[in-house]
């Protein structure tokens, strides 16, 4: 098979979190062509993650895994002499070509790989958490995440976080008949942005982004509304943060926690470069599917923008070292 002109065609197929049935479907049916067996794995209506195998191995030890879902917008492929261009070309589509490849090479020196495509890792996880609940009795995971073809020796975890206001509406020409929600959710955010946060000298410090802020009526009426959704990227355990989180906003708002991914260490493996990864996986949601490997080609700097690529010579790279990690696994 040709990882390129694969990857090409999974890009444009449109998969926004959500949206992931066509490609998933166009994977099924590669993949029972090319002689595996496959299984879809209901998580939503029309939604489903995918589990191939070969037909005399129905558990195998090692099992490769990635998403199905990209970020938006739609962005349909591009290519040049060295490099495709799209949505999801490096996060994840051509890591899951890359995928596709190496267990179709491994079959052929008789070692019978598996492969785990789910849905929502964008969003919440939801795929890898109804996989979870299926283990097929692999002893590692492979999982893939652009690493610059590097094994990731540890990744950062994820705190999703909603912070509501409620105030008391009123004609902004008489404020005081009236409380700002606004104004609360202001104060509660600026002590949150002050308050020191945690590190770790394996991973680095843990950082926090405002990434939605919304509230209000109109501008001639005291705001009775507001909520901000903050992401922290986790390098320590989150109850000490989250009981700090919780203490800084105090009475002026509520404090949601609506996602708590936990960091994670890796094992390495001989030959192969190391790098730490400042972003979250499914890794976590993924406990039952063996002991995780994290690597795959592509620059996390580009995933998630209009410049999102990956090179065609670091797909080829990344199936010769998914070759070389199975086979050290299974060693």
């Amino acid at each position: 098979m040709d990882p390129v002109a694969l990857t090409r065609q999974l890009v444009d197929i449109e998969s926004t979190t959500g949206n992931e049935a066509a490609v998933v479907e166009f994977l099924g049916t590669y993949l029972s062509s090319a002689g595996l067996t496959v299984e879809r794995m209901p998580v939503e209506p029309h939604r489903f993650n995918l589990f191939a195998h070969w037909p005399e191995n129905p558990s195998p030890a090692v099992v490769f895994s990635t998403h199905t879902d990209c970020v938006p917008p739609f962005i349909p492929s591009s290519e040049d002499s060295t490099r495709i261009s799209g949505r999801g070309s490096c996060d994840a589509k051509g890591i899951l070509a890359a995928q596709v490849a190496a267990v179709l090479r491994l079959h052929d020196e008789g070692t019978g790989a598996g492969l785990l495509f789910v849905v929502g890792e964008e969003r919440d996880s939801l795929g890898a958490q109804v996989a979870n609940q299926n283990p097929r009795g692999s002893r590692f995971l492979v999982n893939g995440e652009p690493t610059g073809n590097c094994i990731a020796l540890a990744a950062k975890g994820a705190l999703r976080v909603e912070i509501v206001a409620s105030g008391k509406a009123a004609h902004s020409a008489y404020p005081e008949l009236g409380e700002s929600a606004i104004d609360k959710l202001l104060d509660a955010l600026e002590t949150l942005r002050s308050m020191p946060l945690p590190t770790n000298p394996e991973i680095g410090a843990t950082t926090v982004n405002i990434g939605i802020i919304e509230g209000g009526r109109a501008t001639n009426i005291i705001s009775d509304f507001a909520k901000a959704q903050l992401l922290y990227r986790l390098v320590t355990p989150s109850q000490p943060l989250r009981e700090r989180i919780v203490a800084a906003v105090g009475k002026r708002a509520q404090v949601d926690f609506v996602l708590d991914i936990p960091y994670m260490r890796f094992r390495a493996v001989a030959g192969i470069p190391t790098m730490t990864a400042s972003f979250t996986t499914d890794i976590p949601a993924l406990s039952n599917w063996g002991e995780p490997v994290l690597l795959g080609p592509g620059d996390i700097l580009v995933a998630h923008t209009e410049r999102e690529s990956v090179e065609k010579q670091e797909l080829l790279e990344a199936i010769d070292r998914y070759l070389l990690i199975a086979r050290q696994l299974l060693r």
